[in-house]
């Protein structure tokens, strides 16, 4: 595996986001993107400093609902979103071309409303059920995040964060 033990992790959150209908909204990443180019995936990006550093702190020396703040800047830059209703799904690492590795807190929202507008980085979305998302050349891992939130939402499954593998790669 290439990476450097000398470089710190990325942060980053992807959503989930659900419509009132019970669908996904997945998006595609941009030919030209150097990680995962051309793939379909969820809303979401790195964690920045700024999500929390010129905000008044919730006690004495301590930010709160950082995750969720960054969540909810991401899918509003990436997909002209507001989301709510914000929960947790799983984490996972993986090890970017230029040897950084990326720690990923995946969480899953409800959007305020449904009317996107796609940045620059992605090319195409769609609202999906669980069964049409098999029918996308999705990122590794997250049409099973996908069955997770759908478990829990269909289900009342609330044991999230164990994510398994489902699909043959």
């Amino acid at each position: 595996m290439n990476y450097d033990r000398n470089k710190s992790h990325y942060i980053v959150v992807t959503g989930i986001l659900v419509n009132k209908a019970g669908k996904y909204l997945i998006v595609k990443r941009a030919d030209w993107e150097k990680e995962f180019s051309g793939k379909w995936t969820v809303p979401g990006g790195k964690m920045e400093v700024l999500d929390y550093a010129l905000t008044k702190k919730d006690v004495e020396d301590v930010w709160y609902n950082v995750l969720e703040n960054s969540l909810k800047r991401e899918v509003n830059e990436e997909v002209g979103l507001e989301i709510e209703d914000i929960g947790y799904v799983t984490s996972l690492v993986y090890v970017r071309h230029d040897g950084i590795p990326c720690l990923v807190v995946s969480l899953y929202a409800t959007p305020v409303e449904e009317n996107v507008k796609l940045d620059n980085a992605l090319t195409d979305f769609a609202w999906v059920s669980l069964e049409e998302a098999k029918n996308y050349d999705m990122i590794g891992g997250i049409w099973e995040e996908l069955e997770m939130v759908d478990k829990k939402l269909k289900k009342g499954d609330v044991r999230l964060g164990g994510w398994k593998s489902t699909m043959e790669f």
